[in-house]
């Protein structure tokens, strides 16, 4: 750009590159400050320590949520889902269904789960999930700082400690009839009728053969 307006020549890069290794010409740049973009890094993404520790036989509602994204394929299309499960109920409390797998879908499906609790059963609430960028995210952290929810997260590439919403994924798309699924309203539909169908109507051996609301109700807290 220098050249150009001082000299009234274009050259493109390539051709300056040429002239600099025909006459081994140096650029001297300034040196990236490691700290500063280790700081940067630090304030967009940080990793929270598995509390949770497998621990996923919760006696009360509302103590622990375990949270994730799944991918369903459907035609030659991709839509995710962003789920958050109480590990005492089993209840699904929140979720997001979209075709875009961004900060959004996450931050939607906890904002759904935050919105039933009170004050001080936000503040008493742990929510564990994986290493995701998506739950390492700036946004992610502060909205459950500002609630005063404590953040849990599964060891690195470690899936099993966080196999209770890994399940929960898997009987969804057991129960799911993608068939007649053409677009993402579809999808959204049919996601809703097979969650509501497990929360309300699927008995589970471990909750005395109810469905996880009925549960939830029985447990009378």
């Amino acid at each position: 750009m220098v050249i150009e307006q001082s000299e009234g020549l274009i050259l493109n890069r390539k051709k300056i590159a040429r002239i600099k290794k025909k006459y081994n010409l140096q650029t001297i740049i300034r040196r990236r400050n490691k700290y500063k973009a280790f700081a940067k890094k630090k304030h967009e993404h940080e990793v929270f320590p598995n509390i949770l520790a497998r621990n996923f036989r919760q006696k009360r509602p509302d103590a622990v949520y375990s949270t994730d994204i799944t991918q369903i394929n459907y035609g030659h299309k991709k839509a995710y889902v962003a789920a958050v499960k109480d590990l005492c109920t089993n209840e699904i409390v929140g979720k997001s269904i979209s075709n875009r797998i961004d900060i959004q879908l996450t931050n939607s499906a906890i904002d759904k789960a935050l919105r039933k609790l009170t004050k001080e059963k936000r503040k008493r609430l742990m929510i564990h999930s994986d290493q995701g960028f998506h739950f390492t995210h700036f946004s992610y952290r502060q909205k459950l700082k500002d609630n005063g929810v404590t953040q849990s997260m599964s060891r690195r590439g470690n899936c099993i400690d966080n196999a209770p919403i890994e399940s929960f994924f898997g009987h969804l798309k057991d129960l799911l009839d993608l068939d007649n699924c053409k677009n993402i309203t579809d999808i959204k539909k049919e996601v809703t009728k097979q969650i509501n169908y497990y929360n309300h109507r699927r008995p589970q051996l471990r909750l005395k053969k109810m469905p996880p609301s009925k549960y939830r109700r029985h447990l009378n807290f």
